[in-house]
């Protein structure tokens, strides 16, 4: 159902520098391998340059950690990851689910808007854990004005779902999908919600032409050191 790096967790695992010791994203990028686990190289970019802006304006509690939905990906592919920047760790990859008005099996459509059950692309830090409908849940403040601002008060956050599952995927070539939340699976997310809780970076990627045209956290003046 997922993959995870870390040995804590199973699997294999790679110690690299940290991104800034390493000189650029891209260093980090090709020695975590993570083109032969699907992550594409500009939603891992965009990543780390917009991490870089949340933590100048010091709305993070830590930058060793991060995690990035890749939604260029189908939801049959594990495009969750959650990546050890400090260890050079993906601590964990895994299924997670889209809006179910943002498409099928792969997201196309995004809004911020109440009651659309679509996903919100952009940069979120991570909140507090609450015990809610879904079971253990962790609450997302979407940082980008217009694009993921009312995150809070559409109830999104990052929950368990049974539809989320290798099985599913499998049967039909899709997982279920959400009413607009990042869902993960019920084995894991327990241990996902624990790692990346309280003030870290969650990026929700698409190469989709909108978000790409007005997320000030993406404009140039956003570097990698």
């Amino acid at each position: 159902m997922f993959s995870s790096i870390d040995p804590s967790v199973g699997n294999r695992t790679t110690f690299i520098p940290t991104v800034k010791a390493a000189g650029s994203a891209m260093m980090m990028y090709a020695n975590l391998h993570l083109d032969s686990l699907g992550l594409t190289k500009e939603a891992f970019n965009y990543a780390i340059k917009g991490m870089e802006r949340l933590q100048a304006a010091g709305k993070l509690t830590t930058t060793d950690l991060i995690s990035i939905v890749d939604f260029s990906l189908p939801s049959s592919k594990k495009r969750l990851f959650v990546i050890d920047l400090k260890n050079g760790k993906v601590l964990f990859n895994t299924l997670v689910s889209h809006g179910r008005n943002s498409g099928t099996a792969v997201a196309t459509e995004f809004s911020n808007a109440p009651e659309s059950f679509k996903s919100s692309l952009g940069f979120y830090v991570t909140g507090e854990t609450y015990k809610g409908e879904h079971g253990y849940s962790l609450r997302l403040q979407g940082e980008e004005e217009g694009i993921n601002d009312n995150a809070l008060s559409r109830g999104i956050v990052m929950h368990s779902a049974a539809y989320v599952n290798d099985k599913l995927a499998n049967l039909q070539g899709y997982i279920g999908r959400s009413l607009g939340c990042p869902a993960i699976p019920e084995k894991v997310h327990k241990m996902i919600i624990e790692q990346i809780r309280n003030g870290t970076c969650l990026f929700l990627y698409s190469p989709d032409k909108y978000y790409m045209a007005h997320s000030k956290m993406l404009e140039a003046d956003t570097t990698v050191a």
